[in-house]
């Protein structure tokens, strides 16, 4: 039972994983390249789309990874697995403090409705989410070597 968890706890940790990847280094970039309005409008768009999804998902994730190192605590990469959920427990602080206030903003604006600096928010969003990106894949990375 416990070998069934540890699977499935790093296949969601690594597709959402994934899809925040995708958003920083495929979508964004995309959207950036956009003509017009259409790249802005893409971004409010994926950040209601995304900000409705992705808080189940990072708190399913960080549920999965406390019940695996419970169950764990006395089997070998248990340290791993601690060390993934505290990664975790950060990028839910970073979200919750740094990322989703602005994605509450943006999601809403339209070409009439921005402000000026919609940009430079939309330039501060992503620097914020590579760090998360980054802190993500750690957790992740821990979680694949605890199940080895």
């Amino acid at each position: 039972m416990l070998n069934a968890l540890e699977v499935f706890t790093t296949v969601v940790v690594g597709l959402m994983v994934g899809v925040e990847f995708s958003v920083a280094f495929v979508m964004n970039p995309i959207f950036s390249a956009l003509p017009e309005d259409s790249g802005q409008l893409g971004r409010a768009h994926g950040g209601r789309m995304l900000g409705a999804v992705m808080p189940v998902w990072y708190i399913g994730s960080l549920v999965l990874v406390a019940v695996w190192a419970v169950a764990g605590w006395r089997h070998d990469g248990a340290g791993l697995v601690v060390t993934a959920g505290a990664l975790l427990i950060l990028s839910v602080i970073m979200s919750i403090l740094l990322l989703v206030p602005i994605n509450n903003r943006s999601k809403t604006w339209t070409p009439d409705n921005r402000p000026a600096d919609w940009k430079e928010q939309a330039n501060r969003w992503d620097r914020f989410h590579y760090v998360r990106v980054a802190v993500i894949i750690a957790a992740f990375a821990l979680l694949v070597t605890a199940l080895a």
